[in-house]
């Protein structure tokens, strides 16, 4: 490690409250073969039933495809950066897919709502001979704010045989062959909060430097370098020894239950979307020896939807047993999209983005087996919706064990790219339900940001009965971040702020209790187990504010926890406890972390 590495340093006080450059991005000249136009509702002349829609189709302007013979590949990467290098509240959106084969000399830096995957059936079909990067020039060398961005299915020999992903938040690194070492943090080592990886393999060292966190899970990996406040692993060939808080690592030999995120590949030229299999008990990557398990569905049977088609639409797809591919863009929806068919799919290209403009609910799934909702945003809209994104109705009881519904790269946001409100972001009420990476965000900067302005009470709250969460990231509600009632739920890895701007003590006072806790149990739950979980405070607009503690949970053998934290961050605010009334306060302004490593 470097001598200058800031790995035990504290990162940055108000590390989201500068707000990045933002430009809107228009879209890239369409590829050779796509059709841009939005498809409209379709109905026979003189009648009112609609006609049947089509699957399959066109992927749309902002799917750039490439085989190794296309021409001039680095040019059209570098233009798609130049427009999203900044465009942290953009319009762009663009997916970036390569066929199987070998590619050289290629540099494809990773700018906002930019994913780029490959399309084989093993990330050893996909070889990028260079690297796939994100940095954080556009930001002064601070990767805080690195957001909305992914890399998927290839392999990459890096030219220096290290690869850099100096990411934050919603930048998920899965199904990655890395041929050499992986950097998480940007150069010089500026500050970094990420993160997450899966269903990957790094042959050589991850390297977090100034990580703050990070969550691992069905890998394998050939070291880990350092840690600062929360490393957790699950099912990770190589990680680290169990040793939180110092070095902060908590490890988990397998992942209880783990299905990996559908993706598109080819096969034999045409497009399918393979949908691996459920595992129990986890460990290394899904793809290691041979074809994967799992199925894949032709791309005939989704609709593939473009920016602009109504939600009446996608319903009427999803009515006639369609599955859903969204295109690269911005939906706008004035109704709720329901998804009540068994093992349907919705999964996003190039972080496709729903808003419901009018308080409506974005989507709702029934409680049914085996949906798969992955790789999409909902942003809220400007009047209030009472929830973004329900799994379940209420009261949803059917077991699932089997086949769960799962909830995969799925973001969910409120403001910062323009006005937005909503009471709760998402609701998990169907049993079983695996929600594997997401970043639930009352916005801290950027557009439309107050404690009013873009008021959210809550950030996911479960009701389900054995749900599992793997990578939850949930920040700044204006009460609790994540309550929690179903029974058996477990949580592996957390990361939570608080919201910055509460205006006083007296704005987030609980009863009688100083503040909402980030993660709460309910009362009356039995059994309920979390590993590797932080919160942090940056009370910026008044920093005397107290939070009595992170966690609240009932105090019962049933209820445990492993590896908690709370931190301030350079003092504005303080924790007087971890969990409940367990755990030293916070150390005033040394952004040191106060520690439980088990409870009760």
């Amino acid at each position: 490690m470097p001598a200058d590495s800031p790995s035990s340093r504290p990162p940055l006080p108000g590390r989201r409250a500068v707000l990045g450059a933002a430009a809107a991005a228009s879209a890239l000249a369409a590829v050779p073969g796509t059709a841009a136009a939005a498809p409209a509702d379709r109905r026979r002349p003189g009648r009112g039933k609609p006609r049947a829609l089509p699957g399959g189709g066109d992927l749309g302007p902002n799917v750039l495809v490439f085989d190794p013979s296309t021409p001039d590949i680095q040019g059209r990467l570098d233009e798609i950066f130049r427009r999203q290098e900044s465009a942290q509240f953009g319009t762009g959106r663009y997916q970036v897919l390569f066929k199987p084969g070998a590619y050289h000399g290629l540099n494809a830096q990773i700018g906002f709502y930019t994913s780029v995957s490959g399309l084989g059936l093993s990330p050893d079909d996909t070889t990028i001979h260079g690297d796939i990067t994100v940095d954080a020039g556009w930001f002064n060398g601070n990767a805080t704010q690195n957001f909305w961005r992914s890399a998927e299915n290839l392999a990459v020999v890096p030219v220096s045989g290290t690869n850099r992903w100096a990411v934050s938040q919603a930048a998920p690194f899965r199904r990655m062959h890395v041929r050499g070492n992986l950097n998480l943090a940007p150069s010089g080592y500026g500050w970094s909060s990420g993160g997450y990886i899966a269903d990957s393999r790094i042959d050589g060292q991850v390297q977090p430097y100034s990580q703050q966190q990070w969550y691992t899970r069905d890998s394998a990996i050939g070291g880990w370098l350092n840690g600062v406040w929360n490393m957790v692993f699950s099912g990770v060939e190589g990680a680290p020894a169990q040793g939180f808080p110092n070095p902060p690592y908590t490890t988990l030999t397998t992942t209880p239950v783990s299905r990996e995120k559908p993706f598109l590949c080819l096969s034999g030229g045409e497009y399918r979307v393979f949908l691996p299999e459920k595992r129990t008990n986890a460990r290394g990557v899904t793809w290691g020896s041979g074809t994967p398990r799992g199925t894949s569905l032709p791309l005939s049977r989704f609709y593939v939807a473009k920016p602009g088609v109504s939600a009446a639409t996608l319903n009427q797809a999803l009515s006639e047993g369609l599955h859903l591919l969204l295109t690269p863009g911005i939906y706008h929806l004035d109704r709720t999209v329901r998804v009540d068919r068994a093992g349907t799919v919705v999964l996003g290209l190039g972080y496709a983005t729903l808003i419901p403009d009018n308080g409506v609910t974005a989507l709702k799934v029934a409680d049914v087996d085996g949906v798969r909702l992955a790789g999409f945003l909902i942003d809220a809209g400007p009047v209030n919706s009472p929830t973004l994104l329900e799994v379940g109705p209420a009261g949803a009881s059917r077991d699932h064990s089997a086949d769960p519904t799962t909830v995969q790269d799925v973001f969910i946001r409120i403001g910062g790219a323009g006005p937005g409100k909503a009471t709760t972001s998402m609701v998990v009420n169907s049993r079983h339900t695996i929600v594997d990476h997401t970043w639930v965000w009352r916005a801290d900067h950027g557009d439309g940001v107050g404690w009013e302005t873009n008021r959210a009470d809550y950030g996911v709250v479960v009701n389900g009965h054995d749900v599992l969460a793997t990578g939850l990231f949930v920040e700044h509600f204006n009460k609790y971040d994540v309550q929690w009632f179903g029974e058996r739920g477990r949580t592996i890895f957390y990361q939570n702020e608080k919201a910055y701007d509460a205006p006083n003590q007296a704005a987030i006072q609980n009863g009688s209790v100083k503040g909402y806790a980030a993660y709460r149990v309910g009362d009356a739950v039995t059994t309920h187990e979390g590993w590797g979980l932080g919160s942090y405070c940056y009370y910026n607009v008044d920093p005397t504010i107290v939070q009595h503690h992170g966690f609240a949970a009932p105090n019962r053998p049933g209820v445990r926890f492993h590896d908690l934290l709370v931190v301030s961050l350079g003092g504005n605010g303080q924790y007087e406890c971890v969990i409940n009334d367990t755990g030293a306060p916070t150390s005033g302004t040394s952004t040191v972390p106060s520690t439980v490593v088990s409870y009760p």
